[in-house]
């Protein structure tokens, strides 16, 4: 098959796909604030790009892969009280999660894998439910390595294990190493490091942005950004979705 995306395949080249061990790639990204020079959907470019990379992993192993179209539209209230952000209740992202892998399991496909790249404590919830319930309801293998524990997020860089990094050096990366393009460069350089721990704030209770200093939407050392780091953590990414693929079809 000549594209990675379920989306760009007729229906044919899916069915001879299914033939084999089938795994489908579910990226899951948000459309939400991300400081004054990421895109809205910064967690999507993330999503996809692990998705890519750890398809291309597990292609290694004998799977056929296909990346299914990315889920943007899910819950993101730390950061609605920005204008762009689009944030969905979490129930309405634990139904369609649920939803997409049902089908999938109606064809026969081996395993569906969720590379999420949005830490709002609300998806989260969501993803964690949509994954029981599939479990519980359909024979599909369902595999979602939770990036916010262990042993993934102990694989990341400094920043994502500190906790603040929401749009900073850790997103940013990744985002020039994909879509440069899309990085309002000027102002990136110009912005100075917000060290607050998302992670910290949020055991703390908190529950959006701007309580906890995040006035411009961003966490993090957005100017410390760069391609080579980005492309680095893109390939951990790639890792760290084919060993828990691995593991779970070969346990």
């Amino acid at each position: 098959m000549s594209s990675d995306a379920w989306g760009d395949a007729v229906w044919p080249a899916v069915e001879r796909a299914g033939a084999g061990r089938l795994v489908a790639v579910l990226p899951v990204g948000a459309v939400e604030a991300h400081g004054p020079h990421l895109p809205l959907r910064t967690d999507g470019v993330i999503a996809e790009a692990m998705s890519r990379a750890g398809a291309r992993r597990l292609r290694s192993h004998g799977f056929e892969v296909l990346v299914l179209p990315t889920v943007d539209y899910t819950a993101a209230p730390f950061a609605a009280g920005f204008r762009g952000t689009v944030s969905v209740r979490p129930e309405t992202v634990s139904a369609l999660v649920v939803d997409i892998g049902t089908a999938l399991a109606r064809q026969e496909v081996t395993a569906l894998a969720i590379a999420n790249a949005h830490f709002d404590p609300a998806n989260l919830a969501s993803l964690h439910e949509a994954v029981e319930r599939l479990r519980a309801t359909t024979g599909l293998a369902v595999v979602f390595p939770d990036l916010t524990r262990r042993p993934w997020a102990l694989r990341l860089t400094e920043e994502f294990r500190s906790g603040a990094c929401h749009a900073g050096r850790y997103e940013g990366s990744v985002v020039l190493a994909e879509r440069a393009d899309l990085v309002a460069e000027e102002v990136r350089r110009s912005l100075p490091e917000n060290p607050t721990s998302l992670s910290e704030a949020i055991r703390a209770g908190s529950s959006r942005f701007e309580e906890i200093g995040g006035t411009q939407a961003y966490f993090g050392d957005p100017a410390a950004a760069t391609a080579e780091e980005g492309r680095e953590t893109i390939e951990v990414l790639g890792a760290i979705l084919e060993e828990a693929v691995v593991e779970a079809l070969d346990a």
